[in-house]
């Protein structure tokens, strides 16, 4: 049997860690591979550490093809739902594969949308009514993850967390990103620490936790540094605790401040697309 192994698909996922590795090939070895793969064609969408196992120690396997794919992005749509159900990755894996879910369902819809109304401007006013309907439902069909609250629900988390793991995407540097994945430091803490320069996120990474610690705290103290007064009412009221809760829930405002900008900006972007397609149909139309 030719099998095609794509480095993308291999590494579109996060890998497993030594020890989960070490227990599927031990599982497999004692009973066997018992999950068939997917493939689609002759390219490997999933099982990669079993066939790579399997190969090793010259084990049979079994195969399924899946007929449903059309696309690449089909299959990391898949890839993404088959893997969000896993309860073995953290809070901020699933964060970022819903968040890739988004783009690419965001992206699909958009084209379609396009693809429609070109569509409609070849072929006459008498179909516009249809092309107006199919272009509602082409956008209608990706709407839940059109929004961060899709997102929140899609990986199991909070808003908030989405908010400081798209910080983290745009800010961190990739030993941040690293000290994340491997629990090394919390994703509040490392979106405060992603505020800083690079070198400094760096030196960071290398201090290990503590430090890590220390330089989110830094981060927020200085962000909370103009509502000294009210921090110092509430440490009198609460202490030490009741600060680093109010710091905390400033560091948060200040990260959904800066999304909701960043929000708004997408969204009188399509808007515009939407007021250009409803132009167009109204043009068919007095063709008509």
């Amino acid at each position: 049997m030719n099998i095609t192994v794509l480095e993308e698909l291999r590494i579109y996922i996060d890998p497993l860690t030594p020890e989960e590795h070490q227990a599927l090939e031990r599982s497999i070895l004692s009973e066997g591979c018992r999950d068939a793969l997917v493939l689609w064609g002759d390219i490997l969408v999933d099982g990669h550490n079993r066939y790579g196992i399997c190969q090793q120690h010259g084990l049979p396997f079994n195969t399924v093809q899946n007929s449903r794919f059309k696309s690449m992005e089909d299959v990391h749509l898949w890839m993404i739902d088959q893997h969000l159900g896993r309860r073995s990755l953290s809070d901020f894996q699933r964060g970022v594969l819903a968040l890739r879910k988004k783009e690419i369902t965001a992206e699909r819809a958009q084209a379609a949308v396009s693809a429609l109304a070109e569509a409609g401007a070849g072929i006459g006013s008498e179909f516009a009514a249809e092309i107006s309907a199919d272009a509602k439902a082409a956008t209608a069909q990706e709407q839940p993850l059109t929004s961060r609250e899709g997102v929140a629900k899609a990986a199991r988390i909070s808003s908030n967390t989405v908010v400081q793991i798209e910080k983290i995407q745009k800010s961190a540097a990739p030993e941040l990103v690293q000290a994340v994945k491997a629990g090394t430091i919390s994703i509040n803490a490392a979106a405060a620490v992603s505020s800083l320069g690079h070198d400094e996120q760096v030196a960071a990474v290398a201090g290990g936790k503590k430090e890590l610690q220390q330089a989110a705290k830094r981060v927020r103290e200085s962000k909370g540094g103009a509502r000294a007064p009210k921090l110092a009412d509430s440490a009198s009221e609460g202490g030490p605790e009741g600060d680093a809760d109010q710091r905390n829930r400033e560091a948060q405002l200040q990260l959904l401040q800066s999304s909701l900008a960043e929000l708004n900006v997408e969204n009188k972007a399509l808007k515009e697309q939407v007021r250009s397609l409803q132009d167009e149909l109204a043009q068919l139309r007095q063709i008509g």
